[in-house]
């Protein structure tokens, strides 16, 4: 042992990553502004220049959500944390809960309300078509003791987006509240939390938020928080329990102590609201889609086709078919090795069939789209 210890102090030596484009599923490209951001000097997380950034924290996540819930925070950990912090407060034992799959993350919905004891009704879709709304209707009225209508907005591993206000709306005319998975929809698409009525819903900062991985957003509106107050269980998890954590994270300049935050990733987090902002939220709906379409002719161009229909597809995420003869790994490989360039390998039963392109906040670049079409041609031609 002593040998080993030996031998790491002589070849243990300060980590340097490759510069990388990423244009995978995630995460995305990190500016500058927000990695300079993160170098600042660590304060504590009770400091009260800390409690200001915290309260426009908030504040920018509720304008980007377009939201007026109070329950709207970042939790400390990355988007899954964000699922289980909304399906762990608002799921009981017993509870019903339709869940709609149509990918790999509609599926950790479903194991998420096992695991809490609840009761999962699946309702299925082919991965790379939306969630169907006369399925959902449907099954809602066959179970009319359904409590809770779970579903992801922009599903990362098909690039398939579904009608989320529509959802909502079917969940409510049923006496349902919902939860909604926006991890790679937010800032990157149109989303409105208020407007759709969303009840519960969360993201992830590496993905269209142009920042890091390790922050969840949240947002939680009445009709989500009468059903947490009013549990007959504790909540399980003494991290995520929202009672609690929002005595750190609720109103007013007195915070009392839960955890220790990361404060260095939530001032990254903070300059990328204030990037957001300074660009304008519906600005940059319109850059993601704009990009989307360059890059798509592009493809298509090159004989690329692509898995999801017009209609339902994310501009953020792109899922294309893998030219015949093409050999996946080798593509992507080459692509990474010879032009540090990442993008995304097929999830499910589309592993080793499509590739999926990510265009997401500071990767969703002309000159990001450039090199990959640029990159994919010279190696499909050889």
């Amino acid at each position: 042992m002593a040998f080993l210890f030996s031998n790491l102090y002589k070849t243990m030596k300060s980590f340097n990553p490759p510069v990388r484009t990423l244009m995978g599923p995630g995460p995305s490209d990190v500016h500058p502004r927000i990695l300079s951001a993160m170098a600042r000097p660590t304060i504590g997380h009770l400091d009260p220049a800390f409690v200001g950034m915290m309260n426009e924290t908030k504040e920018g996540l509720k304008a980007i959500f377009k939201t007026e819930n109070e329950l709207t925070m970042p939790v400390s950990a990355p988007g899954s944390a964000g699922m289980e912090t909304c399906f762990t407060n608002l799921v009981e034992p017993g509870d019903k809960v339709v869940v709609c799959i149509n990918g790999v993350f509609g599926m950790r919905m479903k194991e998420n309300i096992t695991r809490l004891g609840g009761e999962a009704v699946v309702v299925e879709d082919d991965w790379g078509a939306a969630v169907s709304l006369d399925k959902v209707e449907q099954t809602l009225k066959d179970n009319p003791d359904a409590k809770i209508l779970a579903f992801v907005h922009a599903e990362t591993s098909t690039g398939a987006r579904s009608d989320a206000k529509a959802l909502c709306k079917i969940a409510h005319d049923n006496d349902c509240i919902t939860i909604v998975d926006a991890v790679t929809s937010l800032g990157g698409c149109e989303l409105r939390v208020d407007e759709w009525e969303i009840d519960a819903i969360y993201s992830g900062t590496q993905k269209c938020l142009s920042a890091m991985p390790g922050i969840s957003p949240v947002s939680f509106n009445e009709r989500a928080l009468t059903k947490v107050k009013n549990r007959k269980t504790p909540v399980t998890s003494w991290f995520l329990d929202l009672n609690l954590v929002m005595g750190y994270w609720g109103d007013g300049a007195k915070r009392t102590y839960h955890h220790t935050a990361p404060v260095n990733t939530l001032y990254g987090l903070h300059e990328s609201l204030v990037m957001i902002l300074e660009e304008g939220l519906e600005n940059s709906w319109v850059r993601h889609q704009k990009n989307h379409e360059l890059l798509r002719d592009g493809l298509e161009a090159m004989g690329i086709n692509f898995l999801v229909n017009e209609a339902e597809r994310l501009p953020q995420l792109n899922s294309v078919f893998i030219p015949e003869g093409a050999d996946d790994a080798k593509v992507r490989s080459t692509l990474l090795n010879d032009y540090n360039l990442e993008i995304g390998a097929g999830l499910g039963a589309y592993a080793g069939k499509v590739w999926r392109i990510g265009l997401m906040g500071h990767s969703s670049r002309k000159e990001n789209i450039t090199l990959c079409l640029a990159a994919l041609k010279e190696i499909l031609d050889k």
